[in-house]
């Protein structure tokens, strides 16, 4: 290995004793020239005005130049054969989500033919139609999830667990039931429907657009509240593809809730709360959701339609903005609904309503 001051290609021969000589620090072969980055100009290249003493060589010869092109192809061509096999691999998918659409609801009592049956809830739900159904949540029971054309099973298993999540928070919260709040519904909800979700709290309508009893239940809290929390649940949920993009999935629920008149101390013995009986109230749910992607990402559901069967309730009840109970031993009125104008310009919504069967009723 040459020493400090060899030249590159080591101790030029035919130096005496070896090269050990006082000149040795001094000496330099043609190689140590050829390898200086710096090149002294000659004497007639120094004469010139403004001329240098020295100029620069280039770093690397011919054969490294070469060397780093082919290295810098090379390059190139792996990172652009790595992006086609990504590109194979996972294809790049443009967003598919459009804007959702505004709901469209339906919300139709059904009135009692006679006065309502009266009791303790138990025995109510035990002498209904309701006395096999689940409790609460438990009542809204998944089906199996299979890959569709277009989603996988785990996007189907996510979309109908939206779907159950928007059920429980909408239809069995005793919070969101009684009319104190309304958020538990509404993060669940593509951020396209919140304005239309606003509006219809804020002033609902029976209109079929901004009925706050579409979106959710609620009892009047000046009339009934709950005479027991847990509330009785039995349906069906299913789903298909509405398109390549789109996942939808239908939900239908029946739902019997124990009331009691708003006030009513439901701890007082049964001897001092007669005019306090509790009665059912059952309401029948069918919602329409609709998932793209960036829904199932962002856990929140598109509520396409809303149709709402409830009673015992009068015909003239206005249910738009929350549901009037007719609680135990009141009759519907025989007024039935409010007169149709086919002659009166603007919104066009007839009153619908309907008559609730004995059968489902409590029996005596």
């Amino acid at each position: 290995m040459a020493g400090r001051g060899d030249p590159p290609e080591g101790t030029p021969e035919g130096l005496p004793g070896g090269g050990e000589d006082e000149y040795r620090s001094v000496v330099f072969d043609e190689s140590f020239v050829r390898a200086a980055r710096l090149q002294e100009f000659s004497a007639q290249e120094r004469m010139g005005d403004h001329a240098r003493a020295v100029r620069s060589r280039p770093a690397w010869g011919p054969r490294t130049g070469s060397r780093q092109a082919l290295l810098l192809v090379l390059l190139i061509a792996l990172a652009f054969g790595t992006a086609i096999y990504m590109g194979v691999r996972q294809p790049y998918r443009p967003s598919s989500s459009r804007p959702a659409e505004p709901l469209r609801s339906t919300v139709i009592p059904l009135a009692p033919k006679g006065p309502v049956p009266g009791g303790e809830p138990a025995e109510l739900y035990a002498r209904s139609p309701a006395a096999h159904f689940r409790t609460g949540a438990a009542g809204i029971t998944l089906p199996g999830a299979t890959r569709t054309e277009n989603f996988s099973e785990s996007q189907v298993m996510t979309a109908l667990t939206i779907a159950k999540d928007y059920l429980v928070e909408s239809s069995l919260d005793p919070d969101v039931l009684s009319g104190a709040v309304s958020r538990p519904v509404r993060v669940l909800l593509d951020p396209d429907q919140l304005e239309q979700f606003d509006r219809s709290f804020d002033a609902p309508a029976e209109d079929g657009r901004h009925a706050a009893t579409g979106w959710l239940v609620r009892f009047d809290p000046t009339k009934a509240a709950l005479a027991e929390p847990e509330v009785r649940v039995k349906g069906t949920l299913r789903y298909h593809d509405a398109g390549p993009d789109s996942l939808e999935v239908i939900s239908d629920h029946t739902f019997a809730y124990a009331l009691r008149p708003a006030g009513a101390d439901a701890t007082a013995p049964t001897g001092d709360r007669r005019a306090d009986d509790a009665s059912l109230f059952t309401v029948r749910r069918e919602l329409h959701f609709r998932f793209d992607r960036d829904d199932l990402r962002t856990h929140r559901a598109e509520l396409l339609f809303s149709y709402l069967q409830a009673g015992p309730m009068a015909c003239s009840a206005h249910a738009a903005g929350s549901l009037q109970p007719l609680l135990a031993g009141q009759r519907a009125t025989s007024d039935g609904p409010a007169g149709t104008d086919p002659y009166e310009t603007g919104r066009a919504a007839a009153p619908l309503c309907g008559a609730l069967a004995p059968s489902v009723q409590p029996s005596p």
